[in-house]
């Protein structure tokens, strides 16, 4: 049996130790989508972390943790997986537009029931492969974990970042070698070492800008 007890009192402490601001609507949903996550997992395999008390750590603050460099009112998380870090920005902040593309059915179609199910009216679920995607408006933020290199996301999904947006990589090593080779029309801004509560892992996040060097 889940001590779900434990992973709100996980969750909890990550928060106040990231030190951002979380209403306590937005906890309860975060531990509900953890709940949704682990009972279609057991099924669908959408994620190889088993445990939910992992998932907390793994999951949820490794994407918060990201959470202050998403700025913008529209927001693309590519090949967001079973939502992540997508699910967990839209449910954290309800006033952003979240766009979460994955191109896997059944991701997909968790990320569908999750929003039902969680009744988040900012969330999109695009079932798409984001090289061939043509949405009808480009976005002030455009984010992907564990997606692809970083030369190779800004090649597939480059065309989504809005003039004046940014494109944000989550990544575990310093990516710089990665990022040597850019397409032309992206540069690099910074990159942003990040600290996970409870994760003995490195994480950084690339932070990439539209136009010519």
């Amino acid at each position: 049996m889940t001590d779900w007890g434990a992973c709100e009192q996980q969750l909890a402490a990550g928060i106040e130790a990231l030190g951002i601001e979380v209403s306590a609507q937005a906890r309860e949903q975060l531990i509900a989508y953890l709940r949704e996550l682990s009972t279609w997992n057991a099924t669908y395999n959408l994620t190889a972390v088993r445990d939910p008390l992992a998932m907390v750590t793994r999951h949820l603050l490794d994407s918060l943790a990201v959470l202050d460099f998403v700025t913008g009112s529209a927001v693309a998380d590519i090949g967001s997986g079973p939502g992540l870090p997508g699910l967990v920005i839209a449910i954290v902040r309800p006033r952003m537009a979240v766009t979460v593309v994955e191109a896997n059915s059944k991701k997909a179609a968790f990320l569908r029931h999750a929003r039902r199910r969680l009744e988040l009216k900012n969330v999109t679920v695009a079932q798409e492969r984001v090289e061939s995607w043509q949405p009808d408006e480009k976005f002030d933020c455009v984010i992907c974990r564990a997606f692809a290199a970083a030369d190779e996301c800004a090649r597939l999904a480059g065309h989504l970042v809005a003039p004046g947006g940014r494109f944000l990589l989550m990544k575990g090593r310093d990516p710089a070698a990665e990022l040597a080779d850019l397409p032309l029309d992206f540069r690099h801004v910074d990159t942003v070492s990040l600290a996970v509560p409870g994760l003995d892992a490195a994480r950084h996040l690339a932070i990439l800008e539209p136009g010519l060097i």
